[in-house]
């Protein structure tokens, strides 16, 4: 028998697949939206359970970047309280500079966010599409780390893995700092692209403010009805509170009606030349790429793997060899990620669609706790505790004039 071809291998295999290429749907033709918008909502809660919140707003702005005052970024990296940034963009006008975007009463930001661009530079094309996912940015540490994984008291065969800084390659390092991650983009501030909160309004969330309800987006350029309603599921959401049994090495918390799914990581001290981390799922990720946003198909899918914990769990034990004597606990409680877009995709492959406009709203949840450090957490406990006593004892401006006044 001759000896067959590469061309002839080429067309028996195209004729062997050609009944499944055909049957292959054609892929709709879609066209990016004249206008986006991306709302980014995050509630920051830090400290040891007991402590007056003065002192867990202090141990948030430690852990959680301490940026002053309400400044874009601080859903990425904030103080202690709940938080909203917003970015806005139009392909009809590229150079936007300002806009305003309509909120509802409950906000008590109402009637509307005064939405201002970053003034230095040229606006900035944004090529990618908006749901490749963003690479954490990672430091080497240096000298022995050992990693545990999942809930319980007891230590799993297997477990520790160990990295020795000493003797690892950037093969060992791949292996050992494994960690899934699926976030794209979000509120982000670039020229051309109006953003909240901004110098000219950077007003706070108040405390109870509710983002349920319409939101419209206007300004030169931006379509007119760009305008939609956030329901309660997608709201801003409480605060974890996070207890720690430091005699059980057992975490607890209250549920939490909007959570999709739930994750902890520590990071703590042994010695003085060795990291200890551990993590509350069920495989071995190091988990440094989940405390952050994560799209809900992410999400869904991670559950499943058991690397997160189902909305229904409250408490997760860790084993007392992987908690060292100093360190941090980070908890993550994920929203579910919300995507408009009018008109919406049809549901015809073959109609095309041609969005005029489209909103990805986010939201998480994040707590910080200080672990095995008891003299801090008294200090920092009593001290807010002084703080607030202080504070009631101050005189009023009626006690002031009675004061000067003798009577």
């Amino acid at each position: 028998m001759p000896p067959v071809s590469q061309a002839s291998r080429i067309a028996l295999t195209l004729l062997c697949l050609a009944p499944t290429l055909a049957a292959q749907p054609p892929a709709q033709k879609t066209s990016p939206p004249i206008a986006q918008a991306w709302l980014d909502l995050a509630t920051y809660s830090g400290g040891m359970p007991g402590m007056p919140g003065g002192a867990g707003g202090m141990l948030g702005s430690l852990f959680g970047g301490g940026k002053g005052g309400n400044v874009f970024g601080n859903t990425q990296a904030g103080p202690a309280g709940r938080w909203l940034d917003v970015t806005l963009y139009t392909r009809n006008n590229t150079s936007l500079k300002e806009a305003l975007q309509k909120v509802p009463e409950g906000s008590k930001l109402a009637p509307t966010l005064k939405l201002v661009s970053p003034v230095e530079g040229k606006p900035v094309p944004v090529e990618r599409s908006d749901e490749v996912t963003e690479q954490p940015e990672f430091q080497r540490p240096k000298g022995k780390i050992s990693l545990y994984w999942g809930c319980g008291t007891e230590v799993r065969k297997g477990q520790p893995k160990v990295l020795d800084m000493a003797t690892a390659d950037m093969g060992d390092f791949a292996k050992f700092f494994q960690s899934r991650h699926a976030t794209t983009r979000g509120a982000h501030s670039t020229p051309g692209r109006p953003v909240w909160p901004n110098k000219p309004d950077a007003r706070l969330v108040p405390e109870g403010a509710s983002l349920v309800g319409e939101h419209a987006f206007s300004g030169e350029g931006v379509p007119d009805g760009f305008k939609f309603n956030i329901d309660p599921e997608h709201d801003l959401m409480p605060a974890i509170e996070l207890k720690h049994d430091e005699a059980a090495n057992r975490f607890s918390w209250q549920a939490i009606p909007q959570a999709k799914a739930y994750f902890l990581a520590s990071m703590s001290a042994r010695g003085q030349d060795e990291m200890v981390i551990w993590t509350s799922s069920e495989q071995p990720d190091i988990g440094f790429g989940l405390i952050d946003y994560q799209p809900n198909t992410a999400v869904d899918k991670w559950l499943k793997e058991k690397v997160l914990l189902s909305p229904k769990t409250t408490e997760c034990s860790a084993p007392k060899e992987a908690v060292g004597q100093a360190g941090m606990v980070r908890m993550i409680a994920y929203g579910e990620e919300l995507n408009l877009a009018y008109p919406p995709r049809p549901k015809d492959p073959k109609a095309a669609w041609e969005p005029v406009w489209a909103a990805k709203l986010r939201l998480k949840s994040v707590a910080t706790s200080i672990l095995g450090m008891p003299d801090m957490n008294k200090a920092m406990g009593e001290a807010a505790k002084q703080q607030v006593e202080e504070k009631a004892k101050a005189p009023g401006a009626i006690d002031l004039l009675k004061g000067i006044f003798g009577k």
